[in-house]
């Protein structure tokens, strides 16, 4: 907002004229981190990709200023890892997956001929829960992806809004056409694998 005498706040948390770095997954980020670490030898980044993503709105030292264990991550506050939300981002943007074809991919890729990024396998009704969960927060979030401030665009898949994506940007947080079919098609799945 530009009150008078130069005062300008731009975008909030998010202000900057370039982001170089703001369209880039996390997972691509760190694996990039991982490398400069390992193949060029910059230990610093082992810290950055070792540490606990957190907005750190939480203290992180006590009144003597001591450090405390991490009291709120981002992983915990958005109900999902970034390995998840990285493949649903991913499925979303360049595969165009809605609900019901993300989930029918990830009943696939996660279920017992896969396997989820985090290592275990998971159940139709689980899948079910985590496409919906990111669905829902895809919705109630989606506008706030309209005043990011422009980034540097290095693939195809990017967290970041930009010109070329003309994709609506509020959405009904209930999807429930979609969310019934899914609903439907966990019953019958479930109702496959209990009958074998």
């Amino acid at each position: 907002m530009c009150i008078r005498d130069r005062y300008y706040t731009k975008y909030d948390c998010s202000a900057a004229d370039i982001n170089p770095i703001g369209g880039i997954s996390k997972m691509d980020l760190k694996g990039f981190l991982r490398w400069a670490t390992e193949q060029q030898g910059w230990e610093a980044c082992r810290d950055i990709v070792e540490a606990t993503p957190t907005a750190e709105l939480r203290p992180m030292t006590d009144e003597d200023g001591k450090p405390l264990e991490v009291q709120q991550t981002d992983e915990a506050d958005m109900g999902m890892t970034y390995e998840e939300l990285s493949v649903f981002g991913a499925m979303r943007s360049y595969q165009r997956c809605g609900p019901v074809s993300m989930f029918h991919k990830l009943v696939q890729q996660w279920g017992p001929v896969g396997k989820h990024p985090n290592g275990y396998e998971c159940t139709p009704a689980e899948v079910a829960k985590k496409v919906k969960h990111f669905f829902r927060m895809y919705a109630i979030n989606r506008h706030k992806m309209t005043t990011l401030t422009p980034s540097y665009h290095a693939e195809n898949y990017s967290p970041d809004d930009n010109r070329f994506d003309l994709r609506q940007f509020l959405y009904p947080a209930g999807w429930e056409w979609q969310y019934n079919r899914i609903d439907e098609l966990v019953a019958k799945m479930e109702g496959l694998t209990s009958n074998l």
